[in-house]
Order: C-alpha cells, then sequence, then structure tokens
C-alpha cells in the first residue's frame, strides 16, 4: 500500500510517496500559490501526480501551516492565503476523496516519534524552534488532539515574568492576537530582537549564533533561559520521555548541550530534566509524518494492516 504526504509551507508543496515499508519511492515539489483557489488546485494537483507517479495511493495525509478550527472547519493560517476558509473541505471535494489534515509540526512530531529521535518512547513531545514556534504531542506513536485543535501551540503560552522583569524586556504584541507569548521572544525574529533590545544591534540569526560566546553571550543567555522555561513547562505538566527538538534554530552548534544546561537550571532543585534530542529525519519528516497520520486513519477506518 501506497501513501502520500503532502508537507504544505509558505513557500513550497513537497508531495512524497512511501510504500509499506515507509520507503520513499517518489518525491515532487512546487510553489506555493498566493491566491486560494489556486493553492487548493495546487495540493489536488500533488494529489493527482502521487497516483501517475507512484500507482494506487491509498491515503493521503497533509500536513500544514496553520491551524483549522474543529467547530467551523476554517482555517487559521498566517503564511498560507487560506485563513477564513475551509481549506480541508474544499481540497477534499476536489480531489474526490478523503485526507487527513494536520498541523505540520504535529506531523514532525509523529514522524519522529514513530521513524526518528523518539522512537522506542512512549509519550514524546516536538518542539519546534524556527520561525515561529511549536510542537506536537505524541503517545503510544498516536499523534493527539483535542476538542480545540489547539493543542502543540507551544508559542503562545505567557513568556515568563521572572526573566521578562530582570531584563526589563518589552511585552511584545502576537500575531495570534495575545501579547506577551513566548514565540515573540524565542522563534528566530524573536532572537533577532532579543539581540536588537539588548545590544542595539540588527542581526541575522546566523550572526547571533557564530558571537554567541563573544558580544552576543548576554543575549543567548537570555534566550537559553527563555527556551529552559518552555522546557520546564511542558516537563512539569507532561513530563515527556523525551522532547523533541525542530527546526531552523536547532542548527546552531551546541545549541542542545546548552538548552540541557540551561533546562536543568530551570528544573526544581533537585530534580533532572527532561531529556532532549534533536529531530532526525530532516526535510522529510513533514510529509512523512502527514503520510503517517493518514494510514493509521485509513487502518481504522478500513481494519487494514500493512
Amino acid at each position: 500500500m501506497n501513501t502520500l504526504g503532502i508537507d504544505l509551507g509558505g513557500t513550497k508543496i513537497e508531495a512524497r510517496v512511501f510504500d509499506a515499508a515507509w520507503q520513499e519511492i517518489a518525491r515532487h515539489r512546487i510553489p506555493t500559490p498566493e491566491d486560494y483557489d489556486q493553492l487548493v488546485n495546487a495540493v489536488v494537483d500533488q494529489i493527482v501526480w502521487a497516483s501517475d507517479a507512484a500507482g494506487a495511493v491509498a491515503a493521503v495525509g497533509v500536513g500544514a501551516a496553520g491551524l483549522v478550527n474543529p467547530q467551523t472547519g476554517l482555517a487559521l493560517a498566517n503564511n498560507l492565503p487560506a485563513t477564513g476558509r475551509p481549506f480541508p473541505a474544499d481540497i477534499e471535494q476536489r480531489a474526490g476523496r478523503r485526507i487527513t489534515f494536520l498541523n505540520d509540526c504535529r506531523a514532525l512530531a509523529l514522524s519522529e516519534a514513530v521513524f526518528g529521535a523518539g522512537q522506542g518512547k512512549s509519550v514524546v513531545m516536538a518542539l519546534i524552534l524556527g520561525t515561529g514556534v511549536s510542537g506536537g504531542l505524541v503517545i503510544d506513536q498516536k499523534w493527539r488532539t483535542g476538542p480545540t485543535a489547539t493543542g502543540g501551540e507551544i508559542g503562545h503560552i505567557a513568556a515568563p515574568a521572572q526573566i521578562i522583569a530582570a531584563h526589563g524586556l518589552p511585552i511584545y504584541d502576537c500575531g495570534c492576537g495575545r501579547k506577551g507569548c513566548i514565540e515573540g521572544y524565542i522563534s528566530g525574529p524573536g532572537l533577532q530582537r532579543l539581540a536588537a533590545f539588548v545590544t542595539g544591534m540588527d542581526l541575522s540569526t546566523h550572526e547571533i549564533a557564530a558571537r554567541r560566546t563573544t558580544d552576543m553571550a548576554q543575549v543567548w543567555a537570555i534566550w537559553c533561559a527563555l527556551v529552559a522555561e518552555v522546557l520546564h513547562h511542558l516537563t512539569l505538566t507532561i513530563d515527556p520521555d523525551v522532547i523533541v527538538l525542530g527546526g531552523g534554530l536547532t542548527a546552531i552548534p551546541d545549541v542542545i548541550a546548552d538548552l540541557r544546561v540551561a533546562g536543568k537550571n530551570a528544573q526544581i532543585d533537585g530534580f533532572a530534566a527532561a531529556p532532549l534530542a534533536l529531530a532526525q529525519g530532516g526535510d522529510a519528516s513533514g510529509a512523512r509524518g502527514a503520510a503517517y497520520a493518514a494510514w493509521m486513519d485509513h487502518r481504522d477506518a478500513t481494519g487494514l494492516t500493512v
């Protein structure tokens, strides 16, 4: 049985087909359109391509940036022209088949739990640190969602008051409509914002990372302390077997080592900090996680196994 996973982001739509052994057998990438109708058609075109390239596709999963409100079926997506539209339903209607639709960070979490750094662990939490901050929870290799469908939006918990106050950091407005969300401080743009506030210098994340042991040491220490508070929050509420870190900022050398130290400092004295691991799936994780979610839905609906 072949399964299709589509990783849908603000700049590209990447389709990957996996066989029954979860080996990739075909892939196809196209740019993300800026028009809604063209976007829906582009996703459908990827589904058609997969059937032509790899034969019958039993299940289709789409991992996309943003959220879908389970009460209305409408999307909320800052990086896609789909906000306020019934995006998953329109894809299904035009494709003439059922799809599994999930947030791209939840797709990555599932991929890492089943195939990557969380393999063999029961409770796996993913934390994605990139242009935004998000994540996902997987329990016994099953993607965990809930009635609001907002679980995993870790970037929108409140930034820790004690660190904000200690450094006199501003309270930033967030794109979600709230104020003081942690994403505004620890995402890639957040790290740049910290550097600008603390040092007055407008630097890229690469420049900050390269200078984190010299003139950017204070900025890096604040950033690590803020991320450690998120790790501590996840530990206190979920206590996962492992927290898998992904996203562009995790490519910074020694970031795991620095966050392990900061995480230990944030933990209740005498208790162990949560185990950390880097995501292993690379750019395949999103599509593979979406495909696996679709396969699970197909299995549950049909009672079939592979």
